[in-house]
C-alpha cells in the first residue's frame, strides 16, 4: 500500500503490482522485428533497455539496503529517471559524456556498449556488433541499434576488471551490466577498488567508456562541456588529435591514462536537472554555446535535461523548464516523455544525429519523474502529498517499459518478473561481494592521485623543449619572432619577458592555445599578448566573450580534449564569480579519476594592487586565499622579468607532463615597471634567456629566490610579488644603517617554498614577513604557520595589507604595505 512517503518497499511492490496487472499477451513478436510498425526499436533493444533500467533500479534499492546497516555512503539514486537509458542507446559509446547523478541506466546501457564493442567474434567474417541478429529467446535477446561503434583503444590500463577471487560469473541478461553494477556499487561503499575514483566518492565515470566524472552535477560541468564541444570541433578541423606535448607527452591524458582520443565526429553529451537550469553555471553555458553558434563557430554539445520538475523540495513552475530551454538562441530544442522509451529513443536518436550532422548545440528536454526522494534521508511528506507521489509511481519508466514489451508481444509478465528477481539477486550478491572490499586508509592514500608532481619529468620536458628551440624548431622560432629573437631584443619588463615567454610556449606546443577577453585583437589590455594572434593564428589565440566562468570552462574542456589551454582573467577580481570552476571542476579532475583523466591548463591572471592612477578594488584586486585554498592547485607570482619566462615555461611543463591546474598571478604594477632604487637606473628589467641557458635557469615549482643586501646576515624578508620590490628597495635603506638583508621572493604561493622559508628564516632568527594581501586570510598567515610547524624559535612579524577592499585613488595607500612600513617594521623586529 502507497505510504505517505515512496520507500523501496513501495516502489518494488507497486512495480509487482503493475506487472501483475498486465494483460496476457495475445501474439509472442520476434524479437528482431521493430515493436510497433513504425518504431526505430526492434523487441529485443526494448528488453536490453529494460534490463537496463531493471539493473539501475536494483541498485537504488540495494544503495538503501547497505545504508540500513551503514554500510553505503550515498544513496542519491536513479528510480525514475531510468528513461536515459534510451538516450545512451542513441548515442555512441565514443562520445564523451559528464552525466547527471541520476544516471544509472544510462551508464548501465553505455558499459554494455563498449564490452558489445570489444567482445571477439567468432569468426573473421562476423557481422559487426551494432548489426548482429538479436537471438530469438526474449530472455538472451542481444540485437543492437544501428547507430555505428567504433572500437576504443585497445589498452590494458583500460581492460575490465577481473571478477573478485571466489565470486560467481553472472549469467543470463544481467551479465551484460554485472560490471557497470559492481562499479556502482563500489562507489557506493567507498570501495578503494572502485575504478575511476578509488573509494573517494561515488560518481558515473570510467575512461574506457568514456564518461568523465562529475562530482556535483548542479551546472558545475556545463561550462566544461561547451569547452569540450569546441575542443573536439576544433581539434577535428585542425586535425591536431594527440599532437606531440613537449617530450612526446599526450597532453590531455595522465601517465598510462586509458581513454583514448574521441573520433572527429563524436559529439559531446552532457545531462542535468531541471533546477540546474537556474543556476549561474547553467546561464553561462547556454550563452556560451548560443554565441559562438551565433558567431558560425561549431560546438556539437548535446545538453539533456532530465526534468523531475523538483529541486530537493522546490517544484519548478509549470512550463518553465520548457520556457528556458526553448528561449536559448542558438540551441535547438527537443523534447521527449522518459516513460515513453521507444519515443524517447527516437527523440534522443533524431537529437543526436542533428547535432552530429551540424556540429551544433542542442538540449533535449527529457521529462521524468523522481522516487524515493531526493537521497536516502529526505522526507518527502514534508512537502509532497501522497496524491503526487502515487502519481510519479504511476509514470514510473521501468514499469512504462515493462508495458510497452508485453503489450507489444515481445514478453510476458511473468518473463518480466523474473527477470526483474533476478537482476535483484545478481545485484544482492555483488553487494555482499563489494561490502569486503578495502577503504582507503591513510590521508596519503587519499591524497595520492589529488596533483601528482613529477619535478624530475617536468625539468626533462623544459630541457627538451630548449633543445628542440636551439636545434630542430631553431629556424621557425626566427621565423616567429621576425628575425630577432627576444633574448637579442635587449632588456625586457615583465610583461615583454610574459609575451616572449608565451610565444616560445604556442611554438613548442603545438596543441597550445591562448584565450581570454582582449587578448587577441588588442592583444591584451596591457599588451602582454600583443602579436601572438598574428604570428600563430586566429585559431590559437583567440577572443571569448566576457564571462569568466565560460572561459575557465573552455579551458577546462579544452584541457579534457586534448588541448594546453591558456585562459587568461582579465583581472584577479573578474575571477572570484567563476571561482568553482577551479576548485569544483579543475581541481577535482584527477583527484576523482585516479588519474585517467586531466584538464591541464595555465590560468593567467593579471592581478594584485600598486596600479598607478588606475585603481578600485576591481583592478587592484589582493585577495588570492581563495586559490591558496584549494587542494593541488599551483599558484605562481613572478615579480621580476627573468624570473617570469622560466615560471611559465615551468608552468606549461607541469600541465603538460602531470596534468597539472597553475594559476600565473601577474602583477599588473609590474608589468611596465623598468626601475628599482633610482628612476632612470633600469635594474628591474631583465635580458630574456636564449635556450641553451633554459636548462640552467629552471626554475621548479616550490622553490623561492633569495636576494641578499649587505651582510645579509640580521634580517630575513619573506615577500613575494610587488613585495619584492618594494622589500629591496626598504633592504637597501637598511643597509646604509649597517642591517645585512636577506629578502626571499616566495615566488610560489601554493605549494609554499617551505623548505626555503625554514632555511633562510633560521639563518638570521629575525623574519619579517611582507604580505601585500590581507592580514586576516592573507600568504602571511601561511608563512607564519609554516614556521611555526617547523620549530621556528627566533623573532618574527608581518607587515600586511589591512582587512579592506582596495580604494579608488590615493587613499589606495592607506591599507596597502608601502616600502616605509617595511622599513619601521624590520626596525622594530631588530630593535627587539
Amino acid at each position: 500500500m502507497l505510504s505517505d512517503v515512496t520507500t523501496p518497499q513501495d516502489l518494488d511492490d507497486r512495480f509487482r503490482e503493475t506487472l501483475a496487472a498486465l494483460p496476457a499477451t495475445q501474439r509472442r513478436r520476434d524479437p528482431a522485428d521493430p515493436v510497433t510498425d513504425d518504431a526505430p526499436l526492434t523487441g529485443a533493444r526494448l528488453l536490453e533497455l529494460f534490463d537496463a533500467q531493471v539493473t539501475s533500479r536494483q541498485l537504488d534499492l540495494a544503495g538503501r539496503w547497505l545504508r540500513s546497516f551503514g554500510e553505503g555512503f550515498y544513496t542519491i539514486g536513479s528510480a525514475g529517471h531510468e528513461g536515459n537509458a534510451a538516450v545512451a542507446a542513441a548515442l555512441r559509446p565514443t562520445d564523451p559524456a559528464l552525466l547527471h547523478y541520476r544516471s544509472g541506466a544510462f551508464y548501465c546501457v553505455r558499459a554494455a556498449q563498449v564490452a558489445d564493442a570489444t567482445a571477439p567474434t567468432d569468426t573473421a567474417d562476423a557481422e559487426p556488433a551494432t548489426d548482429r541478429e538479436p537471438a530469438a529467446d526474449p530472455q538472451r535477446a542481444t540485437d543492437r541499434e544501428s547507430a555505428t561503434v567504433r572500437e576504443p583503444a585497445d589498452d590494458p590500463e583500460s581492460a575490465a576488471e577481473p571478477e573478485p577471487a571466489g565470486s560467481a560469473p553472472s549469467t543470463g541478461a544481467f551479465a551484460r551490466y554485472a560490471e557497470a553494477a559492481r562499479d556502482v556499487l563500489r562507489g557506493m561503499v567507498a570501495s578503494s577498488e572502485e575504478p575511476i575514483a578509488g573509494g573517494r566518492h561515488k560518481v558515473f565515470g570510467r575512461a574506457d567508456l568514456a564518461i568523465v566524472p562529475t562530482t556535483s552535477t548542479i551546472a558545475s560541468h556545463l561550462p566544461r562541456a561547451v569547452g569540450m564541444g569546441l575542443a573536439v570541433e576544433r581539434l577535428r578541423r585542425l586535425d591536431t588529435v594527440g599532437r606531440r606535448a613537449g617530450a612526446g607527452v599526450r597532453v590531455g591524458s595522465g601517465a598510462g591514462a586509458a581513454h583514448a582520443p574521441w573520433p572527429p565526429d563524436a559529439i559531446v553529451v552532457c545531462s542535468f536537472g531541471d533546477a540546474s537550469v537556474n543556476h549561474a553555471s547553467a546561464t553561462a553555458a547556454f550563452n556560451t554555446a548560443g554565441w559562438y553558434d551565433h558567431a558560425g563557430l561549431r560546438i556539437p554539445v548535446l545538453f539533456v535535461c532530465e526534468d523531475n520538475g523538483l529541486g530537493i523540495s522546490v517544484r519548478s513552475p509549470e512550463g518553465w523548464v520548457e520556457a528556458t530551454l526553448r528561449a536559448k538562441p542558438g540551441i535547438h530544442y527537443f523534447s521527449a516523455d522518459g516513460a515513453d522509451p521507444v519515443r524517447a529513443y527516437e527523440v534522443a536518436r533524431e537529437a543526436a544525429a542533428w547535432v552530429r550532422r551540424h556540429r551544433r548545440p542542442a538540449v533535449l528536454h527529457l521529462r521524468t519523474v523522481r522516487l524515493m526522494g531526493h537521497a536516502g534521508a529526505d522526507a518527502e511528506s514534508a512537502y509532497r502529498s501522497p496524491a503526487e507521489l502515487a502519481e510519479d509511481l504511476a509514470r514510473d519508466p521501468v514499469a512504462a517499459t515493462a508495458r510497452q514489451l508485453v503489450d507489444a508481444g515481445v514478453a510476458t509478465a511473468e518473463e518480466l518478473l523474473a527477470r526483474y528477481d533476478e537482476t535483484g539477486w545478481q545485484v544482492r550478491r555483488l553487494a555482499e561481494e563489494v561490502l569486503g572490499e578495502p577503504k582507503l586508509t591513510s590521508a596519503a592514500d587519499v591524497v595520492s592521485t589529488l596533483a601528482p608532481r613529477r619535478p624530475v619529468r617536468v625539468a626533462r620536458a623544459v630541457a627538451d623543449a630548449a633543445a628542440r628551440a636551439s636545434g630542430p624548431g631553431s629556424a621557425a622560432r626566427e621565423e616567429a619572432f621576425g628575425g630577432k629573437p627576444p633574448e637579442l631584443a635587449g632588456p625586457l619588463t615583465l610583461a615583454q619577458s610574459i609575451n616572449a615567454a608565451l610565444a616560445d610556449g604556442l611554438l613548442d606546443h603545438p596543441q597550445m592555445a591562448v584565450f581570454g577577453e582582449d587578448v587577441a585583437a588588442k592583444g591584451g589590455v596591457y599588451g602582454v599578448t600583443k602579436g601572438l594572434r598574428d604570428r600563430f593564428g586566429a585559431a590559437r589565440v583567440f577572443d571569448t566573450l566576457l564571462d569568466e566562468t565560460s572561459v575557465l570552462g573552455l579551458g577546462l574542456g579544452a584541457g579534457l580534449a586534448g588541448m594546453l589551454p591558456v585562459p587568461e582573467i582579465q583581472y584577479l577580481a573578474y575571477l572570484h564569480n567563476a571561482e568553482d570552476q577551479l576548485r569544483g571542476e579543475a581541481a577535482t579532475m584527477q583527484f576523482f579519476s585516479r588519474g585517467a583523466f586531466r584538464n591541464p591548463m595555465v590560468v593567467r591572471v593579471a592581478g594584485l594592487a600598486y596600479q598607478e592612477g588606475f585603481g578600485g578594488h576591481f583592478h587592484n584586486d589582493n585577495s588570492v586565499a581563495v586559490l591558496r585554498d584549494v587542494p593541488g592547485l599551483v599558484v605562481a607570482v613572478p615579480a621580476r622579468p627573468d624570473d617570469a619566462a622560466p615560471m611559465l615555461r615551468t608552468c606549461l611543463a607541469s600541465a603538460a607532463v602531470d596534468g597539472s591546474v597553475c594559476v600565473f598571478l601577474e602583477p599588473i604594477a609590474l608589468y611596465h615597471t623598468r626601475d628599482l632604487y633610482a628612476e632612470g637606473d633600469g635594474e628591474w628589467l631583465a635580458g630574456y634567456p636564449e635556450p641553451g641557458s633554459w636548462v640552467a635557469g629552471h626554475v621548479p615549482i616550490g622553490r623561492a629566490r633569495v636576494y641578499r643586501v649587505g651582510s645579509s646576515d640580521d634580517l630575513t624578508i619573506i615577500t613575494f610579488g610587488n613585495g619584492v620590490r618594494m622589500s629591496l628597495r626598504a633592504a637597501a635603506v637598511l643597509a646604509e644603517e649597517g642591517v645585512g638583508t636577506r629578502v626571499v621572493d616566495l615566488r610560489w604561493l601554493a605549494p609554499l617554498p617551505v623548505a626555503d622559508i625554514i632555511r633562510e628564516s633560521s639563518a638570521t632568527g629575525r623574519v619579517l614577513v611582507v604580505d601585500e594581501t590581507r592580514r586576516s586570510g592573507g600568504v602571511g598567515e601561511g608563512v607564519i604557520a609554516a614556521l611555526v610547524d617547523a620549530g621556528y624559535v627566533g623573532a618574527a612579524r608581518r607587515v600586511a595589507g589591512v582587512d579592506s577592499f582596495v580604494p579608488l585613488g590615493p587613499a589606495a595607500r592607506q591599507v596597502l604595505v608601502s616600502p616605509e612600513a617595511i622599513t619601521d617594521g624590520a626596525r622594530t623586529l631588530l630593535a627587539r
